[in-house]
């Protein structure tokens, strides 16, 4: 765990955009193999705009790196933060509680109050205006979002007490687990289920795809499903009624123009309705 550690605590930004490469390319090759849905779709084509979300998100996360350097030194040197004030524990444990608590902040609770709080729903449409949802949606965030994320991230880091190493393990899980979960891959049900109990598995994730509240509004974790299940969000949709997309934002070519979607959160609010019971 030290060796693991000690590397992420120095990890050069080309090993960590190889990584988000690479789990894309890993992602996108088993979704061709095993698809939930055989979208017809130019997979390419698709991929476009997500990819360029993808960039924006590198283009502003690699530059504010910074300041998770210079807070989590703060945190460390001042032995402050939740998992510092615990008893003395193993090292994998610290790393663990780490990523755990950091997968609150940094994830499950800006997910949620960009859900709730209209103008940032706006910002935060541009992820589910997808019609086509595979692991090139994992990152499709609009750049003003991607900065408040990164702000959430940080004040995890300051709360929970994390060193850079445990912040970038952290980083480089959550892309790999919201790559997975987003994935058009079929898994088997009770495997998909099974995984679901501990963490986001594919299935779950897809029901906060749904087009239609009380489903978008709904599953929000990122890497554990526990906060899901603990928080009252947690929800399930047999996957063939899945629709994907927004209701009140239904127009699939505008959708996919990243002019539009970099427009899209300063368009008039509108929030999807309430779906009828299924």
């Amino acid at each position: 765990m030290e060796t693991l550690l000690n590397y992420f605590e120095n990890i050069p930004p080309s090993h960590r955009a190889m990584l988000i490469v690479g789990g894309l390319t890993i992602f996108w090759i088993i979704e061709g193999a095993i698809p939930l849905f055989k979208f017809k779709y130019n997979k390419w084509r698709h991929a476009v705009p997500n990819l360029f979300f993808n960039l924006t998100l590198m283009i502003v996360n690699f530059p504010l790196a910074f300041m998770l350097l210079k807070t989590s030194d703060w945190v460390r040197d001042n032995d402050f933060g939740l998992i510092n004030w615990l008893p003395e524990m193993s090292l994998g444990l610290y790393a663990f509680l780490g990523v755990f608590f950091l997968d609150f902040f940094g994830a499950y609770l800006p997910h949620l109050i960009e859900h709730k709080v209209k103008p940032l729903w706006m910002v935060h449409l541009v992820h589910h205006t997808d019609h086509k949802v595979d692991t090139t949606t994992a990152n499709r965030h609009h750049p003003i979002e991607s900065v408040i994320r990164f702000f959430f991230t940080l004040l995890g880091v300051f709360v929970v007490g994390t060193p850079i190493g445990v912040v970038f393990l952290y980083q480089t899980i959550s892309v790999l687990a919201t790559q997975f979960s987003h994935a058009n891959i079929r898994l088997p049900k009770r495997i998909d289920k099974a995984i679901s109990y501990i963490l986001v598995s594919p299935d779950m994730h897809k029901v906060h795809h749904h087009y239609r509240l009380p489903y978008t509004d709904s599953n929000y974790g990122n890497i554990f499903s526990v906060w899901d299940r603990l928080l009252g969000t947690y929800m399930e949709l047999d996957t063939e009624k899945l629709v994907y997309g927004v209701d009140v934002f239904p127009d699939e070519k505008k959708n996919q123009h990243i002019g539009e979607l970099l427009k899209q959160p300063f368009q008039k609010y509108d929030k999807p309705t309430v779906a009828p019971d299924e």
